[in-house]
């Protein structure tokens, strides 16, 4: 079991046991350009969800807070998402996570390729009480590394992707909205043209009303090869 740790702005902090890890995918708020991305996906091989939105059940210890994420090989990479956290006392958390995904095993099925890599979480967070009335305005960006340059990849906003309401809603219907639950939002698109098979990922999540950001970044280390 994952144990996170959050600072809030006050300098309080919240320990939360994780007991239960969720990926939403195919999240996007219009579900028409939801349906554009899964037949652009089934192009590349990728098998389509029955239903949109999804949501992936994976493994809680791979709810972490590092600096590093190990990959078998060179076909891994993260996504920009915010993260739902339900705390002790089912106080919600809002916070910024990078979804690190097997885009190999993805083509053979989206739930096994996210339990092939960590959720890799902030540590600070916010009340979702305090941002809830701006939500939409709050901004998402991300940046790969390869080398010395970095590139910015993804850049939008929460209005993007369904709400954390929305979210919250699916997991109270399934008794699922209990303390150390870790709900990961989906992410928005991509720029094309910058490869994200990176050295190192960035991703934000800044509230522009207040300036405050709340910021997390590792390097991919790859594993050596097998013996065998």
């Amino acid at each position: 079991m994952a144990v996170l740790t959050f600072e809030l702005p006050d300098g309080s902090t919240r320990e939360v046991d994780v007991v239960q890890v969720l990926n939403a995918g195919y999240a996007g708020r219009s579900q028409e350009d939801v349906a554009a991305h899964v037949a652009e996906l089934a192009e590349l091989g990728v098998p389509g969800p029955s239903v949109t939105p999804a949501l992936y059940p994976v493994s809680s210890y791979l709810a972490r807070q590092t600096d590093r994420v190990e990959a078998q090989h060179a076909r891994t990479s993260g996504e920009a998402e915010w993260a739902l956290v339900v705390a002790p006392g089912g106080e919600l958390l809002l916070t910024a996570a990078c979804d690190h995904t097997d885009r190999d095993l993805e083509v053979h099925g989206v739930a096994w390729s996210k339990n092939a890599g960590p959720d890799v979480l902030a540590r600070r967070a916010w009340l979702l009480a305090d941002v809830a009335s701006r939500l939409d305005e709050l901004t998402l960006r991300a940046w790969v590394t390869h080398g010395d340059e970095e590139s910015e990849i993804q850049n939008g906003t929460l209005a993007e992707l369904l709400p954390p309401s929305y979210w919250v809603d699916v997991l109270r219907s399934r008794d699922a909205l209990v303390p150390g639950t870790v709900l990961i939002s989906g992410t928005i698109p991509m720029t094309p043209d910058v490869d994200q098979f990176a050295d190192a990922w960035r991703v934000e999540l800044a509230d522009p009303a207040t300036g405050d950001t709340i910021g997390l970044a590792y390097r991919v280390q790859r594993l050596s090869e097998p013996i065998g």
